[in-house]
């Protein structure tokens, strides 16, 4: 089973991989991890994408969370079986936000590279609630909708995430290690 969850910041998208890679036993990729290098620094292009062209080449089964267009994004849904798209409201996500600072203040959360601690700043909140919902960012996900719309699942708030992750029937034992890169 291979599923790409896309959707915007503070939608849930690491949380939901991370669960659903416990529920499979499946490799789960967190892209924000590979982007960035401790201390907020971006990785350089080329190194971010050789990892996950690497990791998509050695897993018949993924779970990997996380947009960044540029790194194997079409491939990335041409292959998946099913495409998750959290397209929470802007204020939803911004209240996600403000509890996993509050949860992960002063450390990094394990979805992302170690010293890259959790924060909360202008930057981010305007691209939590304006930037990272631009006209484009809207255009892509929708391009993504209408080209696969048999595998895609749109869920645009909490109960509807609730409802789904409800449905899932475990392939793996809960105890089961899956791979977090």
């Amino acid at each position: 089973m291979k599923i790409a969850i896309i959707g915007y910041s503070g939608s849930g998208k690491s949380t939901l991989a991370k669960k659903l890679g416990v529920m499979s036993g499946a490799p789960v990729l967190h892209l924000d991890r590979v982007h960035w290098l401790p201390g907020w620094q971006e990785r350089p292009r080329e190194e971010e994408l050789a990892m996950v062209t690497q990791f998509l080449n050695e897993n018949g089964a993924w779970i990997i969370d996380g947009n960044y267009s540029a790194l194997e994004y079409q491939r990335r849904m041409e292959e998946a079986d099913h495409i998750i798209f959290m397209a929470f409201n802007r204020m939803d996500c911004f209240g996600r936000t403000l509890r996993r600072v509050a949860r992960h203040r002063g450390e990094s959360r394990p979805s992302m590279a170690d010293g890259c601690n959790e924060k909360l700043d202008a930057g981010f909140a305007w691209w939590i609630l304006h930037e990272g919902r631009n006209r484009a960012r809207k255009e892509r996900y929708d391009e993504v909708v209408a080209a696969y719309p048999e595998k895609t699942l749109v869920l645009k708030n909490q109960r509807e995430l609730d409802a789904f992750v409800a449905n899932i029937q475990p392939t793996a034992k809960p105890e089961a290690e899956h791979a977090n890169a």
